[in-house]
């Protein structure tokens, strides 16, 4: 296979998993090595949480302002579960700029985000929020937020490579269900229903690594990074507990796994086609990734080596089933 490296990578679990912890632990291995040993290659990274803690942000000062907020009644989940399927074609967007390398010149990032945050949604089947706003609080909101709308456009422009030869594009995102819901979800819940939300040049060139904790173990672990001071860090954010309960209170990907028609891969009917999806399993129940939150030089090196053997254990898995073409059937 060329270059012998995934060309995308679903990193996906609960929230406090290990995900950000691993994605940063794979961005400090010397590249040869990562390509040589996890199938790796430099890492170009996707993520859907800066636009959840913009949709929260968006909603706090509409709030600030009288109106009423778009996205999240509160603390509580999503007003509307199909924007889990905005978050997905948020991702979709941000994988075609990158691989287009599409920079886009606005003269105001904030309604640029509003415009696509209307246009992804549109797409999961919702009627547009940010575009029927007055003017007057429209453009109120913009400039409050232009400053950090600007700095996540600028990163993304700065994330484009001059080649993806030896490249793995990460795309990090966290899919669950209610607490003590049954198997399989249903509705917006799920990866069962946000994995067909990906775009085919995602599907057909993807492999899952799932990062395996309990509900509880997230919860803990969310509870334990969260830093009021630092909401935005993929790092130290922490989700709420109404959130963690009513959409995190559980996952369906083992009950996916389990249920595929190929062993070792997931089964997504998406796009008229059906795809299989290797993946690989990060067993994190027994907590192998929090010290990865420090910095690399003050990493312990046996656990590294314990993360080191796990990684690549799910990897290996992944790679025995990746086709250099795609997934489909």
């Amino acid at each position: 296979m060329k270059n012998n490296v995934f060309k995308v990578v679903l990193l996906q679990a609960l929230p406090a998993s290990g995900k950000s912890e691993v994605r940063n632990f794979m961005a400090h291995v010397e590249p040869g090595r990562l390509q040589e040993e996890f199938h790796i290659g430099e890492n170009l990274q996707l993520d859907d949480f800066p636009y959840v803690h913009m949709m929260r942000r968006i909603d706090n000062e509409l709030q600030a302002m009288g109106q009423e907020r778009v996205f999240y009644p509160g603390e509580e989940p999503f007003k509307d579960g199909r924007d889990w399927g905005t978050l997905c074609n948020l991702l979709n967007e941000d994988y075609h700029d990158l691989m287009n390398r599409n920079v886009i010149k606005t003269d105001s990032a904030a309604k640029l985000l509003f415009d696509r945050l209307d246009r992804a949604g549109l797409a999961a089947g919702i009627k547009p929020r940010m575009g029927l706003l007055k003017e007057e609080i429209r453009d109120k909101l913009a400039s409050i937020l232009e400053k950090e709308a600007r700095i996540m456009l600028n990163e993304k422009h700065a994330g484009y490579p001059e080649s993806f030869e030896n490249k793995t594009i990460i795309i990090e995102c966290a899919r669950g269900g209610p607490d003590g819901a049954s198997m399989p979800l249903t509705g917006t819940f799920g990866y069962q229903y946000s994995l067909p939300m990906f775009c085919p040049e995602i599907l057909e060139n993807a492999v899952i690594l799932y990062i395996w904790v309990t509900p509880e173990e997230s919860r803990r672990k969310n509870a334990d990074r969260a830093d009021p001071n630092d909401p935005g860090s993929n790092l130290h954010h922490g989700v709420p507990m109404a959130v963690m309960l009513g959409d995190y209170g559980c996952d369906d990907m083992e009950y996916l796994i389990k249920n595929t028609d190929v062993e070792d891969t997931v089964t997504v009917k998406a796009h008229g086609t059906t795809y299989h999806v290797p993946i690989g399993v990060f067993d994190n129940r027994v907590d192998k990734t929090s010290f990865l939150r420090s910095e690399p030089d003050k990493w312990d090196k046996d656990k590294v080596a314990e993360v080191t053997k796990a990684i690549r254990q799910a990897t290996d898995a992944m790679f025995s089933h990746y086709k250099t073409t795609n997934n489909k059937k």
